[in-house]
């Protein structure tokens, strides 16, 4: 339960003010961020007063700092009639913004980080479609093939696999969970705010599997984005997080015990599977090679990538997890051919009992080489895991085959689905509406 914020409010009456009721507020959650708050605040309030059509109030949620930053941020309220700052004394990125835009009286719900990595040109296309009523959530990517990003190779590769990992364990079709760069219409907001339970780094991504599961439609706007080399992330500690937060709702939704509303239309999901016959062995066989061939390749990439800055069992569990639920997704779709969310959850929880196998494997022989050679060769790690893997490659098929993927009801399952659209800015003029127009 956080405590209620303290707003701050400028004490001089002829001080100017934001207006009462804005068309967009755009929350900046922050956290000891003395170096940064200033000047990123007067750049992004420059941007709005010289090419930001609609009228926006930029909130400065401060949760928990400890350094100048609330003091610079009740300057920057009493200075700027579009600031207002807000303080929150518990941590949280994720309860900053459930706890401002659940407060706000705004058309369109906003946030971005506080650095601007993300271009702000990019601000007008992605509120735009919202504001519209063509879509209902409009998130930034970085993935998109008309994004233009600058950051190191670890975070492009942790990144991805994140956002593959969702895709596999949550069935997402949006491509980009975690750009700080987001909005939302009000009215939606309101519905799925209660729902969501994460208070830090995955509150944003679990707003936006429970968005697709109400079967809202969800704006892609490519972003340019230039990482900053003193971002606050704990890298470790936020993917550990994650995969708690992926394993929570997977099971809640699996389980029935998150309840999505829906609000829109359902479309019809594909059909479930029937049981393939000893005929349909070899092409099954050979499917899973394929994928496990891949999977393999992306195993040993991943490892050696975390390697760099992990040691041996950490770097090969998270590899191995990362691919065992790629491999589980995949071999579910083409090698058996289970379309539809139907049992999916249960699919993925049954994999990973497969991956536990393959850890226990793998493990087994990283420790069995270290206790034969105190220092051994990055090449004799590879040899040996590769192997290793191989072998639990066979177990995880006859796993899937008499176990996982057997047959339980034949009937037909329906989901419904979200739509993902992702329109280039130079679409704007044919979903953006101009400020005062009907609507």
């Amino acid at each position: 339960m956080t405590s209620p914020p303290h707003l701050f409010c400028p004490e001089d009456p002829e001080a100017p003010m934001a207006p009462a009721a804005p068309r967009v507020e755009i929350v900046v959650p922050v956290r000891d961020e003395e170096r940064d708050l200033g000047p990123s605040i007067r750049r992004l309030v420059t941007y709005l007063r010289t090419s930001f059509p609609l009228t926006a109030r930029v909130t400065i949620a401060d949760n928990g700092s400890t350094d100048r930053t609330w003091r610079i941020a009740t300057a920057l309220a009493q200075a700027l009639g579009e600031v207002r700052a807000v303080q929150l004394a518990q941590p949280g990125r994720g309860r900053a913004l459930r706890t401002q835009w659940s407060a706000s009286d705004a058309d369109v719900l906003a946030y971005m980080d506080v650095d601007l990595s993300t271009d702000l040109n990019a601000l007008l296309p992605l509120v735009a479609p919202v504001l519209s009523g063509h879509s209902d959530v409009a998130i930034g990517t970085r993935l998109a093939r008309d994004a233009r990003v600058i950051r190191g190779p670890r975070r492009e590769v942790i990144s991805r696999c994140y956002n593959l990992l969702l895709r596999a364990a949550l069935g997402t079709r949006f491509s980009d969970a975690q750009c700080g760069f987001k909005a939302i219409s009000a009215d939606k907001a309101r519905i799925l705010l209660p729902l969501t339970r994460d208070t830090g780094w995955f509150f944003d991504t679990e707003l936006l599997v429970l968005a697709q599961r109400a079967g809202l439609r969800i704006h892609e706007v490519p972003v340019d984005w230039v990482d900053d080399p003193d971002s606050r992330v704990r890298i470790i500690a936020t993917a550990l997080a994650d995969l708690r937060g992926i394993a929570r709702v997977g099971w809640g939704l699996g389980r029935g015990t998150i309840q999505v509303p829906a609000l829109a239309r359902p479309s019809p999901a594909a059909d479930g599977h029937r049981p393939a016959g000893p005929a349909e062995l070899p092409r099954q066989v050979a499917r899973f090679l394929a994928i496990g061939a891949v999977s393999t390749l992306g195993y040993l990439l991943l490892y050696l990538v975390l390697r760099t800055g992990l040691p041996a069992q950490a770097a090969n569990a998270i590899s191995l997890l990362l691919t065992a639920v790629g491999n589980t997704a995949a071999n579910r779709r083409f090698t058996f051919g289970v379309h539809g969310r139907a049992g999916a959850a249960r699919h993925q929880a049954q994999g990973l009992l497969a991956f536990g196998a393959g850890l226990l494997l793998t493990s087994g022989a990283l420790a069995g080489l270290h206790q034969a050679a105190a220092r051994p060769p990055r090449l004799a790690e590879i040899t040996v895991l590769l192997v290793a893997n191989l072998a639990a490659t066979a177990l995880r098929f006859l796993l899937y085959r008499s176990w996982v993927f057997r047959d339980r009801d034949p009937g037909r399952s329906r989901a419904s689905h979200a739509t993902v659209t992702t329109l280039r800015p130079s679409s704007l003029d044919r979903t953006a509406q101009p400020e005062g127009s009907d609507r």
